[in-house]
């Protein structure tokens, strides 16, 4: 017995832009984490010679803004990546469940109608 039996006459979606996105997804992650983590780098190559707490303290809030701000684009990635999945899979093609009568249903042709 087959799990899963297809819709006979349906016609399947051509592939459209999610699977250009999901293509895409992998560089937007990596090329992102590196541009948003560039600030963070760029406080310790150009930080100047003042006063060390003061230099620590920018350092630390660059750091906790960098990795917040990193955070949140690996979310809407993701977030992006499910929603191309999820429009890749409605597009597929259509299966139907085994069918069963259902006796306690009202249908017009039913004689017992009132």
């Amino acid at each position: 017995m087959n799990a899963f039996n297809r819709l006979p006459g349906f016609v399947q979606a051509p592939a459209g832009r999610e699977r250009d996105v999901l293509r895409l997804l992998p560089r937007m992650l990596v090329f992102g984490t590196l541009l948003l983590a560039l600030p963070s780098l760029a406080v310790r190559i150009f930080s100047g010679e003042g006063d060390a707490v003061q230099a620590a303290t920018r350092l630390q809030t660059v750091d906790i803004l960098a990795i917040s701000i990193v955070v949140l684009h690996w979310t809407a990635v993701f977030t992006v990546a499910i929603a191309s999945l999820i429009v890749m899979v409605m597009k597929g093609p259509a299966y139907v469940a085994d069918a069963y009568p259902l006796e306690d249903s009202e249908t017009p042709d039913s004689p017992d109608r009132r």
